[in-house]
Parts: C-alpha cells; structure tokens; sequence
C-alpha cells in the first residue's frame, strides 16, 4: 500500500496482548531495520501482471526461504515509501505481507503475516471511512474508497506460530488492502468503473519513484 530487544530485532516471536493480538508497536525501528538490511530491494509488479489478479497459494514451508522473502520484501517496501507490501507485488505467489504503517494516533506497527484471513465484523463495528487509497502496484494513482475503519486479521507469522492483527483508521485500512492483494484483488477492483478508469489514467501519465516490472 502506498502512503497519503535483540529476538525481536532478528525477526523473533512478537509478545501478544491479553486478547492474543500481537504487539507489534515495540522495537518497530530496530525490528524493520533488522529485515531491511538483511533483504534485498526487488521492483514491483503493476497491475496487469497475472500474479496480482488471481488469488495466491498458502505458505505452507516456514523455513530459510520465506525469511528471506520476507526481508526482500521490507527492503523493497523501504524503496518504494510504502506502508505495506503484499508477496505478488514483487512477483511471489505466496500468501504473506509485510506492514510498516501509522496508525491515526501517530503509533507505528511493523509486521508479517502469512496466510492471512480477515475478520467479518458484525454490523454495528462496520463505520466506514472514505478517505483516498493509493497503490504501489498502481503507481501515482489514488482514490477516495470506503472501509470499514477497523480490521481484523488472523494468521500467521514467519515462523508459522498463529497471530492476530488488529488496528483502527489507516492501519485498517493498510491490512484490508494488504490482505485484498493475497486473494488477487486491487483496490481499483472496488471502485466504480470511472474510477477505475480515471485511476488507471493517472498511472499512465504518472511516472513511478521506484523500480517497477513493466508488463509485457
């Protein structure tokens, strides 16, 4: 999504509130920097790459190479000014993402979750905000697209141990997005078709400020 201690550091077991969803507001600078360093920036996918439209495959091996995935895919979010960063977005047909995101309150969040699966709220939590939405796979485009302004997702971390993820406002709407990608959704794929229209535009007459995979 585009932006409007030593364990954890390494990418260990983040510590869980008393309702199970991790902390990830700890050590959020010396955690990202950990992955980031180790990883290696790759180029982003645009929309019309077939890995982004279809829905990607379970992680089902939690082993020296989702690590490694999951630090190039820090390094690449770092490149791209991004708050968080789906696996097809850099080509990989695995279900994981990384988040480096604010929440409304000004608290950062740094995570991973792998096959992530999002909550249905009941109706009485579903208070939707309308604010714009940008996409790193549709680079300079934006658009006004309303969520619900809480999520929940269930999942779990590189590690393979079971995790929850929760936020409010703009980190909602960042695991939304996060998770839309990982079942071949584009945030364009909600709007109305002139919207969509109107966002594929600007990308065609944007220029991106990073590197991408142009389609063939």
């Amino acid at each position: 999504m585009a932006q409007d201690t030593d364990q954890q550091a390494s990418g260990g077991v983040l510590p869980v509130d008393g309702e199970g969803f991790v902390i990830d507001t700890e050590d959020c600078e010396a955690r990202e920097t950990a992955y980031r360093e180790r990883g290696t920036s790759r180029p982003i996918t645009v929309v019309g790459n077939p890995v982004l439209h279809k829905e990607c495959k379970e992680v089902t091996a939690f082993d020296d190479d989702l690590a490694k995935l999951v630090d190039d895919m820090f390094a690449s979010q770092r490149t791209a000014q991004g708050v968080g960063l789906a696996a097809n977005q850099i080509g990989v047909d695995l279900k994981v993402f990384v988040y480096d995101c604010m929440d409304d309150e000004g608290v950062r969040h740094v995570g991973v979750v792998c096959n992530p699966v999002l909550r249905e709220l009941p109706a009485d939590r579903r208070r939707l905000d309308d604010s714009g939405e940008g996409c790193l796979s549709v680079p300079t485009a934006y658009a006004p697209l309303a969520r619900p302004d809480y999520a929940e997702v269930s999942g779990q971390d590189e590690k393979g141990n079971p995790i929850k993820v929760r936020g409010g406002g703009y980190f909602a709407r960042c695991l939304q997005h996060e998770t839309d990608h990982l079942y071949g959704y584009l945030y364009i794929d909600r709007l109305s078709k002139r919207e969509r229209r109107d966002a594929l535009r600007q990308m065609e007459e944007g220029t991106p400020r990073y590197p991408v995979v142009p389609n063939d």
